[in-house]
């Protein structure tokens, strides 16, 4: 018997704000129930730390250069290699609730204002027997949601509003022992962090603690110095819904933002976590759950103060780490941990494989139901590429690395050296590169590139770079490193 899937994505869920991945400022009760059942990845990450592409790539299991979604491109409906298509033809029941962020309508696959150029291509959800989507990311109260017989507001808040829809397909779905496909991803948290009702007051006499990086002066790390996300001084008004109060300054001032900020941010986990729970309730009172597949992730990551930041884009592994949590009684061990990478890139394989389908060629990734299910196949994967196109938002620099287990190699180009052709380039940032060793700088603080104690790390991390690119067939732009 196929297993049912329930895929559950929020917006910008950092795995460190989930208490089953030991969270020091939340505690996720009923996400945990699904790490309790089955099995809670560590080592699980993007590919690409932006919404939009990273959506593509769970989809497709490809990588931007090959989807065409760098930054916020649409995805073209017409792409054959898409999960969602692939489980629809082989029998499954499909729908998809909440945000999609990868085009609706006629949209240009480039940066243009002409949307019926020859660049146009159609990016409404497809694959999907019914589809309730948000435009662009949507609102948090009272949101407008595009279906397929049109456009109409849903008075309430969203992360109810996207569970009373998907339990409410969940119980007129067809009776004729389909299996179902049923993604419903959530806006919370994203940016800019509104709380249902319900929440509004949680954390109010709390004081969150700090981040350990909370200060971080970014010394030897320029692109990490230019970023446009920092708690203190980039966080605006409609964020923190407010002002300061008068006389604060300094270290008080920074923490002021912090509270206001990282609160709401949780307030919004917590609506999260209650449509998880309420999900898994009715998995268990419909008898559904034994052969029901139960994933609980993010896009990607995200800054919580971690680094002084907030938002994500960058390869750091606060903003690179994804959530992943699978629950599946009728094969995988309940309460287990995986500690092998596992990419984004490897979503779309993982799941065609427990349905019984072949994965197309065109997939870049692999399949981690092995892994799931507690074993570590022959030569699996060691590091992974990742690469982040974008140069405006928060002006983080586009960058593309290597991830080990252990290591980290990051080239970071300004836009006149990048396949667009931007010419806009921070003239106080030229390319360069940084090392980092994981194991003895887990919060990446020290560039250890070109110190002679790392030099044979450093070329094998260029070899291991070099080869990730040829493979997956992206174009370097650096040059080689001197001998």
């Amino acid at each position: 018997m196929k297993p049912n899937i329930l895929f559950i994505m929020s917006d910008d869920h950092a795995a460190h704000a989930i208490s089953t991945y030991g969270s020091r400022i939340n505690q996720t009760p009923e996400i945990d129930r699904i790490a309790q059942g089955g099995v809670r990845l560590t080592n699980c990450h993007c590919t690409n730390a932006l919404c939009t592409p990273s959506r593509a790539t769970i989809l497709t299991g490809q990588y931007g250069h090959v989807t065409g979604v760098r930054e916020w491109q649409p995805l073209d409906n017409r792409r054959p290699v898409q999960l969602q298509k692939l489980l629809q033809a082989a029998g499954y029941s499909t729908a998809i609730f909440g945000k999609w962020h990868l085009g609706h309508g006629i949209t240009d696959n480039v940066d243009r204002p002409d949307h019926h150029g020859p660049n146009a291509v159609p990016a409404d959800p497809v694959g999907f027997d019914y589809w309730s989507i948000l435009p662009g990311h949507g609102r948090y109260h009272d949101p407008e949601l595009i279906t397929p017989a049109g456009r109409a507001e849903v008075k309430g808040y969203i992360s109810d509003i996207l569970t009373d829809q998907a339990l409410e397909w969940l119980a007129q779905r067809p009776t004729d022992d389909r299996p179902f496909f049923l993604c419903v991803h959530h806006k919370a948290p994203h940016r800019r962090w509104e709380p249902g009702e319900r929440y509004q007051h949680l954390y109010t006499d709390e004081e969150i603690p700090l981040p350990e990086t909370f200060d971080d002066d970014y010394a030897g790390r320029p692109a990490a110095a230019m970023a446009k996300m920092r708690i203190l001084g980039d966080l605006t008004r409609s964020d923190v819904k407010g002002d300061p109060p008068p006389g604060l300054d300094g270290a008080a001032l920074k923490n002021w933002y912090y509270q206001r900020y990282i609160k709401d941010y949780l307030r919004c986990v917590a609506s999260v976590d209650a449509s998880v729970g309420r999900l898994l309730d009715y998995l268990d009172e419909a008898n559904l759950a034994h052969n029901t597949i139960v994933i609980y992730t993010s896009d990607q990551g995200f800054f919580l103060g971690d680094h002084g930041w907030y938002d994500k884009r960058f390869i750091y592994d606060h903003s690179l780490r994804m959530p992943f949590l699978l629950r599946y009684p009728a094969e995988v061990p309940a309460n287990t941990t995986q500690d092998a990478l596992l990419t984004n890139l490897d979503f779309a394989p993982t799941l065609l494989e427990y349905a019984g389908i072949p994965a197309p060629p065109q997939m870049q990734g692999v399949s981690g139901r092995a892994l799931l299910r507690g074993e570590t196949p022959p030569q699996w994967k060691e590091s992974f590429y990742y690469r982040y196109w974008d140069h405006g938002g928060h002006n983080v620099c586009a960058h593309y690395g290597v991830r080990t287990n252990t290591h980290k190699l990051i080239y970071f180009h300004p836009p006149d050296v990048t396949w667009n052709g931007i010419v806009d380039a921070d003239p106080r940032l030229s390319p360069y590169w940084e090392l980092f060793d994981l194991v003895e700088d887990p919060n990446e603080l020290r560039n250890a590139y070109d110190d002679p104690a790392y030099a044979r790390v450093q070329a094998q991390l260029h070899e291991e770079l070099d080869r990730l690119q040829q493979r997956y067939g992206d174009e370097p732009l650096h040059s080689p490193p001197s001998a």
